[in-house]
């Protein structure tokens, strides 16, 4: 049975939600405040993480980064009403792998939570110990880049899965559409933008070896040169 940690300071909301979730065989551990969530994680064996942005005491973004360091690959799935560029790109900064704007349905929900744990099972199913390019090492499941020398920079989710998919297809072109399918589940203007920041990210921490280089073709993807 998939365990949820669900984060949620409306209470009426939140019962609803809870109840719902558990009514189709999820099972369902609450909180509502971040503290409350933080103290509870580290025992709590769960599978995903929900959580709602506006939290008391700590919020959702805090919260997530806090989760991050115990547990680097557990999936994180953002509730929020903001919808501003700014604030989706600091949830996914913030250790987000996805996110859902108030009001959801539940359908809606469990699709995002569903193909949240498939993605991340599919990644530890194919996860190799250790990748070497050019001169960099690259440790997918541990989301590890070892740089030409040996310092080790920990990537986010989203960094990881993408120098992933450019590794897989090195020295030929991954479409733009194939990163933002297999990563976000979609390929919105809010998701393109986000992907270009990551982009940017990975260019800067690949810069001390000018032979790996991701190349934009425009219109198309990137082209991964190694």
């Amino acid at each position: 049975m998939t365990r949820i940690l669900y984060v949620e300071d409306e209470p009426a909301l939140g019962k609803i939600v809870k109840e719902s979730l558990q009514s189709r065989n999820y099972e369902v551990l609450m909180a509502e405040d971040g503290i409350s969530a933080l103290k509870l994680f580290p025992d709590s064996k769960v599978d995903i993480c929900v959580l709602d942005i506006m939290l008391p005491k700590m919020d959702g973004y805090t919260l997530a980064l806090s989760i991050r360091k115990l547990s680097p690959q557990i999936p994180i799935l953002f509730l929020t009403a903001k919808s501003q560029v700014d604030d989706v790109v600091k949830g996914f900064q913030s250790g987000g792998n996805d996110y859902l704007k108030k009001p959801f349905s539940l359908e809606e929900l469990i699709v995002r939570i569903e193909n949240l744990l498939m993605l991340t099972n599919g990644q530890k199913q194919q996860a190799k110990q250790e990748i070497i390019f050019g001169k960099f090492v690259f440790n997918p499941s541990r989301y590890e880049l070892k740089d030409p020398e040996g310092a080790v920079k920990r990537l986010s989710y989203k960094e990881a899965g993408i120098l992933s998919l450019l590794l897989e297809n090195a020295n030929q072109t991954t479409e733009r559409k194939e990163i933002l399918m297999s990563l976000w589940g979609d390929d919105s203007y809010f998701n393109s933008r986000n992907l270009d920041v990551y982009i940017t990210k990975l260019r800067d921490y690949l810069k001390a070896d000018p032979q790996v280089e991701i190349i934009t073709i425009k219109g198309i993807g990137y082209y991964f040169s190694v």
